[in-house]
C-alpha cells in the first residue's frame, strides 16, 4: 500500500502487480477447479481507495509518473472492476463474487506513508478496527446464506453498495 516505486518480476508497477494482476491471474487459472466445486464463493479485497482509482490504461505500470496513492487506488478500483466483470461471465455456474471494504484495520499497510500522513493515522487509530473486527465483513460475503444468490456487489459491513 502507497509503497515506493518498484515493479514485480513480471514488470508490473508493484501496486496493480500485487494488488491485482496475481489475483486476477490466481483466479483465472484456478477458475475451471472453482467452478467444479459448487457453490462456491471469490472474494477480492479492494477497499474503499477504489472509490478515489481511475485505471489508467496509457500508463498501467506508471512509468510516465508514479504518484503512489493514485497507483493504489487504481489497483484497488481494478479489483472492484474484475469482481463485477467476473460475476457476469460466472452467473448460473453456482459460483459468486463479491468485492470488499473491511474498514481501516490496524495492520502495517500504512508503513509507507510520510511523516503527516503518519500523524494523521496516528490521530484517528483510536477509531480504526482491530485484525478480528477487520475480518467481519470478509466472514460475512464468504458464509452468509443471503449472500448464495448475489454476485458481483461490493460491502462494507454486512450491506452491499452498488457503483
Amino acid at each position: 500500500m502507497v509503497c515506493p516505486y518498484g515493479k514485480t518480476v513480471d514488470g508490473f508497477e508493484m501496486q496493480i502487480g500485487v494488488n491485482h494482476m496475481g489475483h486476477f491471474l490466481l483466479t483465472h487459472l484456478l477458475i475451471d477447479l472453482i467452478k467444479r466445486s459448487t457453490p462456491t464463493k471469490i472474494i477480492n479485497f479492494p477497499s474503499l481507495a477504489h472509490s478515489w482509482g481511475t485505471i489508467n490504461l496509457d500508463d498501467i505500470n506508471s512509468d510516465k509518473g508514479y504518484e503512489k496513492i493514485k497507483a493504489y487506488n487504481q489497483s484497488k478500483l481494478a479489483n472492484v472492476l474484475f469482481t463485477r466483470s467476473l460475476a457476469k461471465k460466472i452467473q448460473g455456474t453456482g459460483v459468486t463474487a463479491y468485492s470488499l471494504h473491511p474498514g481501516v484495520v490496524q495492520t502495517d499497510l500504512w508503513r509507507h506513508v510520510n511523516g503527516a500522513q503518519a500523524a494523521f493515522m496516528k490521530m484517528i487509530s483510536p477509531f480504526t478496527k482491530t485484525s478480528a473486527k477487520g475480518a467481519q465483513t470478509s466472514i460475512y460475503c464468504a458464509v452468509a446464506p443471503e449472500l448464495e444468490t448475489e454476485s458481483g456487489g461490493y460491502y462494507r459491513g454486512t450491506s452491499s453498495s452498488r457503483m
